[in-house]
């Protein structure tokens, strides 16, 4: 959906038509907001290649009346009165929509110039470097010519949608997840394993094997021999022989 410049006067307006309300759904603007003063709409017809003066005088003189009938010729525009009335207008409004997107995307200015329908020095300066880049006139007048090479090149621009998908998916995912996991893991496992094994293993082996071997063996076989034998063999074989004779 781009101007065809190139073709039948007829076909050109149609395409350009259909462009531009494009351009009107994507920018939002509302129809009142295309209104023009006449030393802005004046500054439209001579940065699109029409021979007019930059003055803020009613558009009424001769001059501007022909700039302007041209215009609605080339656009199949009616009446054909060189009166700048609202169809007008917003016909200008729109083809300056897409030759400010068209400078964004083939020039990329910085800052980019803002989607709105007026034609400033802002325009005038981006224009220039355009033309500086193809070694034509630095002129900052978007004509016919200019206007049709540019879409060209904005066609194969929009054709190739891949700068901002490819952005925004590899910077966030890889960033995150990578430092939190390193740092936290490391950390806890250490201290916990440490001090369980060495607290419990060290007191329970060391006080139970000791008490018990060393008082139950030491009492049980010191008292029961000791006392049995002594008082019974010594008693039993005085008394026999004496009372016998």
């Amino acid at each position: 959906m781009w101007c065809g410049f190139g073709k039948s006067s007829a076909t050109f307006a149609v395409t350009c038509l259909i462009t531009a309300s494009v351009v009107i759904a994507d920018t939002g603007f509302a129809a009142s907001q295309r209104s023009y003063t006449p030393q802005q709409f004046r500054a439209v017809l001579r940065g699109l290649g029409y021979n007019v003066k930059v003055t803020n005088s009613a558009l009424t003189d001769e001059e501007t009346k022909k700039a302007i009938r041209e215009f609605q010729t080339g656009y199949k525009l009616k009446p054909v009165d060189g009166i700048a009335g609202p169809k007008t207008q917003n016909f200008a409004a729109n083809i300056v929509q897409i030759l400010h997107r068209n400078l964004n995307a083939v020039v990329k200015p910085n800052p980019p110039l803002p989607r709105d329908h007026f034609y400033g020095s802002e325009t005038e300066a981006v224009v220039k470097e355009y033309q500086k880049k193809y070694q034509l006139q630095e002129t900052g007048i978007a004509n016919l010519a200019l206007r049709q090479k540019l879409n060209e090149e904005a066609k194969t621009v929009f054709s190739q949608p891949t700068a901002k998908p490819t952005a925004k998916p590899t910077a966030k995912p890889t960033a995150k997840p990578t430092a939190k996991p390193t740092a936290k893991p490391t950390a806890k496992p250490m201290s916990s394993p440490m001090s369980t094994p060495m607290s419990s293993p060290m007191s329970t082996p060391m006080s139970s094997p000791m008490s018990t071997p060393m008082s139950s063996p030491m009492s049980t076989p010191m008292s029961s021999p000791m006392s049995t034998p002594m008082s019974t063999p010594m008693s039993s074989p005085t008394a026999t022989p004496t009372t016998t004779p």
